[in-house]
């Protein structure tokens, strides 16, 4: 699945090949297994499983603010500020209910799929060429869509399975919540963007294509969860779990 900030562009904005698209399509694979495996779990193996991701991603976070400033207080700055952000998203996602974080989760995939279909479909201006070559507005219109969609479709299901079981009844409990979940969607999906920007942005300015090598064909963790953090951030304040 196309995700991260840079899926479509490298550092020169250049389209990439599609020569590691069976190793990208494995290590998706993988990932997508092993959330789930830890999902199933739940618990401590749900946490933990958490916590070592936003470990990693924090320690990718470290080298590029080291390579991106020069100056002490600069690197600083960035690694406080890059601890705060991480970790405050990281206990979020842990002291969430299933519910929450589905609906986060969720909100991230669709967020990034819708975009890139209609980036690629419909094309036109750049957001932020500099920054991210691959961002369009229309691609971003798309994503919203898609959040949209993802989190009033989650809230629907959620009130259909807890016992409304008449159509009336059911379209009363939910129409005025899907629409509200549906509006917070759409601003989910611009702060999953926003956060692809961030990294992107961190990325250029300390010269680097990719967070880390560790995922085969993918880069890094950050570059993985890079529009995660601000959702959960965000699902972190309004449920009141963070």
């Amino acid at each position: 699945m196309p995700t991260g900030s840079d899926a479509l562009a490298d550092a020169e904005g250049k389209p990439k090949k599609n020569s590691d698209l069976p190793v990208r399509f494995a290590s998706a694979v993988v990932m997508v297994a092993i959330a789930c495996f830890a999902f199933w779990l739940g618990g401590r193996w749900l946490d933990g499983f958490i916590s070592v991701v936003a470990a990693v991603t924090f320690v990718e976070l470290v080298r590029m603010v080291w390579k991106a400033w020069s100056n002490p207080v600069g690197r600083l700055i960035g690694i406080v500020a890059g601890a705060g952000y991480i970790g405050f998203a990281a206990w979020a996602l842990i002291a969430a209910d299933s519910y929450y974080l589905i609906a986060a989760v969720g909100a991230v995939v669709f967020t990034d799929t819708f975009a890139y279909f209609s980036g690629r479909a419909i094309g036109g201006p750049r957001i932020a060429p500099k920054i991210s070559p691959s961002k369009t507005w229309a691609g971003l219109i798309g994503g919203m869509i898609g959040a949209a969609l993802w989190l009033g479709l989650w809230v629907a299901t959620f009130h259909y399975t807890s016992g409304h079981t008449s159509l009336a009844d059911f379209w009363e409990a939910t129409s005025e919540d899907s629409l509200g979940a549906a509006l917070l969607g759409a601003i989910l999906a611009v702060a999953a963007q926003s956060g692809d920007f961030l990294e992107s942005w961190l990325k250029r300015r300390a010269g680097m294509k990719d967070s880390s090598n560790l995922i085969p064909g993918h880069g890094g963790f950050f570059d993985r969860i890079d529009g995660l953090l601000p959702v959960a951030f965000i699902v972190g304040l309004l449920s009141g779990v963070a």
